[in-house]
C-alpha cells in the first residue's frame, strides 16, 4: 500500500500520486483527495470533521460524499442522494419533480431526511442505493421483487417508465488530438498539461488541435507555424492509427506522429520556447500521463 494513512498521502508530491491514479480518470478527484489529505494532516491535527456540514468544507467533499460519510462513519441521520437514490425517490413519491434542475437536490434531500431513521441512518443509504442499483432500475424496474411495491406511487399509477424526469441533456464535445513525438538522441519531448483543461497535471505530448478531423500533413505544417519548426529541421519516421478516447462529456479522436529532430539548435530553442522537458523511455513509464497516450506508449514503445 503506497499511503496507508493521510500523513503519508499528505506527504506525497502530486506528480506521484497522479501517476498512481492514471487510467481511472477523473483526476481532479485525485488531485482534490491529495488535498484533502494535506489539509486533515497538516491544518487539522489529523482530526477530521465530524458533521454533514463541516465534512462540505473540505476540498472535493461534495453534499453526497458528505452524507455518506456521516451517515456510515457517525451515524447521522442525513440521506445520499445520488442518480439511484433520485430514481427510487421520484418512482416511490410519485414525483415529476426535474432531477437535472437546481432545485432538485433540496427538494429530494427533504423528502428522504423526513423518513430517515435517526438510529438506523447507514443502513437506510445502503438500502436505497442497493435498491435502485439493482432493482428500481433505468429501464426495465424489477417491482415484482421490490419491498416498497405496495407503497410506490409509480408502481400503483403504472408510471414507472416516466420517472425520473430528466430534461437536461450531456452535451459531447468532440475533439481532434494531432500528437507530435519529436525525438532527439534517443529521448522524446513531453510537456506537463497546465491550462484548465482536461488532465491537468498529467503529461503528454506537443500537439495541434482541430475542431474536425484534418490531414496530419496539415497539421505538421500548423506545427512548423506555431513551433517555429522547418521541414529541413524533422524527418517523419510513423504516423499512427487513430486512437478513440470517451470522456464523460468529450469524445477525443488522436493520432500519434513520430519525428525525429536533426538539429541541436532547434532543440534548444523548442524547449525554451515552450517548456517542454526531454524523456527516456524509461523515464516516460514513471510519469503520470493520460490513459490515451499510456495506451499509444503501450502498444508501440513499452
Amino acid at each position: 500500500m503506497h499511503y496507508p494513512d493521510v500523513q503519508t498521502l499528505a506527504n506525497a508530491s502530486e506528480s506521484d500520486v497522479l501517476r498512481l491514479w492514471q487510467g481511472l480518470g477523473y483526476y481532479s478527484r485525485a488531485r482534490n483527495l491529495h488535498a484533502c489529505a494535506k489539509n486533515i494532516a497538516l491544518d487539522r491535527q489529523g482530526v477530521w470533521p465530524n458533521s454533514y456540514e463541516k465534512l462540505q468544507k473540505l476540498q472535493g467533499v461534495g453534499k453526497y460524499t458528505a452524507a455518506a460519510i456521516a451517515s456510515f462513519a457517525y451515524l447521522e441521520p442525513v440521506p445520499v442522494i445520488d442518480g439511484n437514490a433520485y430514481r427510487v425517490w421520484s418512482r416511490f413519491f410519485g414525483d415529476f419533480t426535474d432531477i437535472s434542475s437546481t432545485a432538485a437536490f433540496s427538494h429530494f434531500f427533504s423528502l428522504a431526511k423526513e423518513i430517515i431513521p435517526s438510529d438506523r441512518p447507514d443502513e437506510f443509504n445502503q438500502a436505497v442505493m442497493e435498491l435502485g442499483a439493482t432493482l428500481c432500475k433505468p429501464k426495465q424496474p424489477l417491482c415484482h421483487h421490490c419491498p416498497l411495491a405496495f407503497t410506490c406511487l409509480a408502481k400503483e399509477k403504472n408510471i414507472q417508465q416516466q420517472l425520473p424526469v430528466k430534461s437536461k441533456k450531456v452535451k459531447v464535445r468532440t475533439r481532434y488530438f494531432y500528437y507530435f513525438l519529436l525525438s532527439y538522441n534517443g529521448k522524446i519531448f513531453m510537456k506537463e498539461r497546465r491550462l484548465k483543461d482536461i488532465w491537468s497535471g498529467l503529461y503528454d505530448f506537443p500537439l495541434i488541435e482541430s475542431k474536425f478531423a484534418i490531414d496530419w500533413e496539415v497539421a505538421l505544417t500548423k506545427l512548423n507555424v506555431d513551433f517555429k519548426i522547418a521541414s529541413s529541421d524533422i524527418h517523419l519516421e510513423e504516423e499512427s492509427k487513430i486512437y478513440k478516447h470517451i470522456l464523460t462529456h468529450q469524445r477525443i479522436f488522436a493520432k500519434f506522429i513520430s519525428l525525429k529532430i536533426n538539429d541541436n539548435t532547434l532543440v534548444n530553442a523548442f524547449i525554451d520556447n515552450e517548456n517542454i522537458k526531454s524523456f527516456s523511455v524509461e523515464q516516460i513509464k514513471s510519469l503520470p500521463k493520460p490513459i490515451l497516450i499510456h495506451k499509444y506508449l503501450t502498444d508501440n514503445l513499452f
